[in-house]
């Protein structure tokens, strides 16, 4: 069976999800919404600077929702909570790395406008998601009596090549005080406070645990070079945001990431460990186990950040899964085991 899929915006996600979808056995691309003026009316494929691929991106979300489609894979900037209602109403599939990884109650009218039109969100990508609440969960299995779970990221920041988003979402060359204020807390801790509460789920933790979220900064001590220009000295350049799942005043589970730009010139002197560019995640209990994933913080210069493709690549490999599960919203502990698959190419690659 082939799913009709339709890719909602084309930022990097979404350029790395199209890319994913045209090399998908059980997938074709038959819509894509973008944002600007520019992009409407023009071909994906170009979009993408590739070949043409008979696909016209539109900024008309009312007309997406009425052409017919499995899925959309919803990867925009920031999520908007009644385009995704208007979607699933539209009798389409959804996933997306812009939450729902563990529904709410305040959910409940996206679960109920899925089960009544027949179809399923999900929330997946890689964190939050797969490094955040897939592998934590898989890793478990193998371990009794578990006390504490960790997921967490250490990136240098100057592969990620997204200048307005490193300085204005995630205040890289601010001060520390604006830093501290910005949006970050808020689009992080609303994934980030899911994946915990769905590890919560899975192990048979206390799921009203207290979150504990902490932030803390650098600052540079001297230039440093990165996509944003030359942050000056006093103006933060590493960043550390962790949130604690605390049950009778104890971390049972902890999610974290360490954004540095590099290794030098950082006060309080940061450094990503002798390790270097990793996300672990560990499980703490009879026996512990510690599971580093590498090749997905940086890649060459001028190409998407691995990181990125992955979640695209996490997201299109969900979707015959989510075309089939029972309507609703949907978790991994709700859907079976989840695998990519093999090049096209594979029976004449050498």
């Amino acid at each position: 069976m082939t799913y009709r899929v339709v890719q909602w915006a084309t930022g990097g996600v979404g350029k790395s999800a199209i890319a994913a979808i045209a090399r998908h056995p059980e997938l074709e691309l038959v819509g894509c919404w973008v944002h600007s003026a520019d992009k409407d009316g023009r071909d994906v494929g170009e979009l993408l600077g590739g070949e043409p691929m008979g696909v016209v991106a539109t900024t008309d979300a009312a007309a997406l929702c009425e052409l017919e489609a499995d899925c959309v894979v919803y990867s925009p900037l920031l999520p908007d909570k009644q385009q995704v209602l208007a979607l699933l109403r539209s009798g389409k599939n959804v996933v997306t790395p812009m939450g729902w990884f563990r529904p709410t109650d305040r959910d409940a009218d996206l679960a109920l406008a899925a089960r009544e039109a027949g179809v399923t969100l999900h929330g997946t990508g890689i964190g939050p998601g797969g490094i955040t609440d897939l592998f934590p969960l898989a890793l478990s299995v193998m371990t009794s009596a578990v006390t504490f779970v960790r997921a967490e990221e250490f990136s240098d920041m100057r592969d990620y090549e997204a200048p307005d988003v490193l300085r204005h979402i995630m205040r890289f060359g601010a001060t520390p005080e604006h830093a501290r204020s910005g949006p970050m807390l808020k689009i992080l801790g609303g994934g980030f406070i899911q994946s915990l509460r769905l590890i919560l789920d899975g192990m048979g933790f206390d799921t009203d645990a207290e979150i504990v979220t902490t932030h803390e900064v650098a600052v540079a001590t001297a230039g440093i070079d990165s996509p944003i220009g030359i942050i000056e000295p006093g103006e933060v350049a590493a960043q550390r945001f962790q949130w604690d799942a605390v049950i009778g005043g104890v971390a049972v589970a902890r999610i974290a990431v360490n954004w540095l730009m590099g290794e030098e010139n950082l006060d309080p002197p940061w450094t990503l460990g002798s390790a270097g560019e990793r996300y672990e995640v560990a499980v703490e209990g009879s026996p512990s186990a510690l599971m580093t994933f590498t090749g997905f913080n940086s890649g060459t210069p001028g190409e998407t950040t691995p990181g990125i493709v992955a979640t695209a690549n996490h997201l299109v490999n969900s979707i015959p899964y989510v075309c089939r599960a029972e309507p609703g919203i949907e978790t991994y502990l709700d859907l079976p085991l989840m695998t990519g698959r093999a090049h096209p190419d594979f029976a004449t690659r050498k």
